[in-house]
């Protein structure tokens, strides 16, 4: 095992990293940016070291810094978490070169994944369904248009780099292509230093299930699926595992597939193989995540696997072969709600001090974040402020839970997505397992719609 961890990151994985770190006998060593001076993980960590002004091309992305202050703080590893370089084959190269043990996939991994339309292409050649796409848009933007136009409408275009929902843009006619095309490629270049785009065909309410696999290079294992349908602008709000409705054997049938695609690639590290999924159409493959997600710990909750601890032991060498030998068994239900500091019926941020922030505790309620009362949350990064995690019996059972958890979370000084939340546990089709990617949009423009105090 690694003695000292540079943890790249910020907010609530930063201290779910630290926390990993400090139950497993490592040193933590916190790499941070002005704006994110006196949270509370950095005061826990080991050590910590000011590598920037709070812009993340400044501090966050910015893998020389990185790695350079990692090296003056001497760490033997790197955790980049979810998100700024957590994906960046490049870093995942230059820290091997110094030295450095990037806790994540090999940078050809990284490269092949990053790159949408590469993974979507081997993920073809594997036999995995796809949902209708282009290849890299080229040309000037009217040889673009042209071949978005090809696929047909609606459409949805994507960065060929990143994730998160950065860039994704809707296109339902012709008319607004263009302005489409250039907004993704500008949005796309901000966050992930790449205009590359190709489009999708957009599906109508779709479910979204991901598959979470576990990897060394030789043996590839998993454990089961999330239903990740609740979206905001096209990013999740809400995680469950397992998913809802969906029979069993299929879920089953399709885990094991990815799972096995995967190991016989040799891919070697976690990775999340996304899908969207509708009754009639089955699973239609659409990226592979090579990394941490947001939503991992209903996952945990459910398997009983530390999937951070996971990922530490396999960058050290140790084979998943003994550490998952099979599927974990799964137990009961869990839901995770990111809390956002963020405006609840249209959904846009709400920066200011955390006056009172004071989470819920009790029995099958778990809190991850990264604030405490009396910080701040600034504009420079995404408003999530905490993930609330429930896991009960049954999803009945967690979906009670989880709006009386809400109910207790208090928070003043800054608006959240609370009441939306608290809302949509009693919303008539979420309880009965009908989510979809436009649920949010839908419920907000409900006749006599409000937030749950």
């Amino acid at each position: 095992m690694f003695r000292k961890v540079a943890v790249a990151n910020r907010g609530t994985i930063a201290a779910r990293l630290v926390r990993a770190l400090a139950g497993l006998g490592v040193s933590s060593h916190v790499l941070c940016s002005e704006a994110d001076r006196d949270c509370p993980y950095v005061e826990a960590a080991d050590g910590f070291t000011v590598i920037g002004p709070p812009p993340p091309r400044e501090s966050y992305l910015d893998g020389g810094k990185v790695a350079e202050a990692a090296l003056r703080a001497g760490c033997d590893a790197v955790h980049p978490g979810y998100g700024f370089l957590a994906e960046d084959a490049g870093f995942a190269r230059l820290c091997g070169e110094k030295g450095l043990v990037f806790i994540g996939p090999s940078p050809d991994w990284l490269r092949i994944m990053g790159d949408k339309v590469a993974s979507r292409d081997l993920m073809r050649e594997k036999g995995l369904p796809l949902c209708p796409s282009t290849g890299i848009l080229e040309g000037d933007a009217e040889a673009m248009a042209r071949e978005c136009e090809s696929l047909g409408f609606p459409l949805l275009i994507k960065p060929a780099g990143g994730g998160g929902g950065i860039g994704m843009m809707p296109v339902l006619s012709p008319d607004r292509l263009l302005h489409a095309l250039e907004a993704a490629a500008s949005q796309a270049e901000r966050g992930f230093g790449r205009r590359d785009l190709y489009a999708e065909r957009l599906l109508v309410s779709p479910r979204h299930v991901e598959f979470q696999v576990a990897a060394d290079g030789k043996d590839a294992v998993h454990l089961h699926e999330r239903d990740c349908s609740v979206q905001r602008r096209r990013q999740k709000v809400v995680e469950e595992a397992g998913a809802p409705v969906i029979p069993r054997d299929r879920l089953a049938a399709m885990a094991f597939k990815v799972a096995g695609i995967l190991g016989e690639c040799g891919y070697d590290h976690l990775g999340t193989v996304e899908t969207l999924y509708s009754p009639e159409t089955g699973f239609g493959f659409l990226e592979v995540n090579p990394r941490l997600q947001v939503e991992h710990a209903v996952t945990e909750e459910v398997t009983g696997t530390d999937l951070v601890e996971l990922q530490l032991r396999i960058a050290a060498g140790e084979r998943v072969s003994a550490l998952l030998p099979s599927p974990p068994p799964l137990s009961g239900h869990a839901i995770e709600c990111r809390i956002y500091a963020e405006d609840p019926v249209r959904f846009l941020p709400s920066p200011g001090p955390l006056k009172v922030f004071r989470p819920p505790e009790g029995e099958g309620v778990r809190v991850e974040t990264g604030f405490r009362e009396g910080c701040a949350v600034t504009p420079f990064y995404d408003p999530m402020i905490a993930q609330v995690i429930v896991r009960a019996a049954d999803r009945p059972k967690a979906m009670d839970l989880m709006f009386e958890a809400l109910g207790d979370f208090a928070v003043e000084g800054v608006k959240t997505n609370i009441g939306f939340l608290r809302a949509l546990m009693r919303h008539g089709p979420f309880r009965e397992g009908k989510a979809h990617t436009t649920m949010a949009e839908e419920l907000v423009k409900t006749k006599g719609y409000e937030p749950l105090p």
